[in-house]
């Protein structure tokens, strides 16, 4: 069941980066990616860990923001 929401939640991340994200160029401030940061947090952590990281990831994501290597775990 798990794979099956993950699946899910990674599908419209994955067209985001194929369709949307190589016409915006490369602008995110923090290392990996905001949507490779979701993607590995989707897969290693369960979901109630994963969403709240994302969201905050996300909301810390704006050209005011410091960036640098944020990790997953």
């Amino acid at each position: 069941m798990k794979k099956f929401i993950s699946t899910i939640i990674i599908f419209p991340i994955r067209l985001y980066q194929y369709a949307i994200s190589p016409l915006l160029g490369s602008n995110c401030r923090f290392y990996p990616s905001c949507s490779s940061y979701a993607i590995e947090a989707v897969e290693k952590l369960p979901l109630y860990r994963a969403l709240p990281k994302i969201v905050w990831r996300i909301i810390r994501c704006h050209p005011f923001s410091k960036g640098g290597d944020d990790p997953v775990i």
